[in-house]
């Protein structure tokens, strides 16, 4: 796996995928940047996000489970000097579908955090990572 990120000015980075997609990285303002685009740390959790939604929705698909949608609200704290590493991550899974499995729901986030998902692995070292999830049966009528 190969990425590459080139400055482009002020606090401005594009980062390139070896897979040949691209993202704008931006400090904030008070760092000189422009709000351009996202915050490298946020990126790292973007990745971690989108990492164990992956190992999620694969584990669900693959478990038949009808899955009409999948968010993860993703909150961090991070330590007051430098390096300001993440100390604490809670992932909050919200899964919508038909008739979900609340047993195959929370196995999957399991799964995905203690075996599959190679971003959780490595930022349990710095961090300690919380899943919570809520599932919503489209089914149901809302109260």
């Amino acid at each position: 796996m190969k990425a590459r990120v080139k400055w482009l000015d002020h606090m401005s980075f594009v980062g390139e995928s070896g897979s040949g997609h691209s993202v704008v990285m931006d400090g904030s303002p008070e760092h000189g940047g422009r709000n351009l685009g996202v915050r490298p740390m946020e990126m790292l959790l973007i990745g971690l996000g989108g990492c164990t939604a992956f190992d999620v929705m694969l584990m669900l698909q693959k478990s038949r489970q009808n899955v009409v949608d999948c968010e993860i609200d993703i909150k961090a704290a991070r330590a007051e000097g430098i390096p300001a590493v993440f100390t604490d991550i809670a992932l909050h899974f919200i899964v919508s579908g038909h008739e979900l499995s609340e047993k195959q729901v929370a196995r999957a986030i399991s799964l995905s955090a203690e075996k599959y998902c190679s971003a959780s692995k490595m930022l349990e070292k710095s961090a300690v990572i919380t899943h919570t999830h809520e599932i919503i049966d489209v089914n149901k009528p809302k109260q």
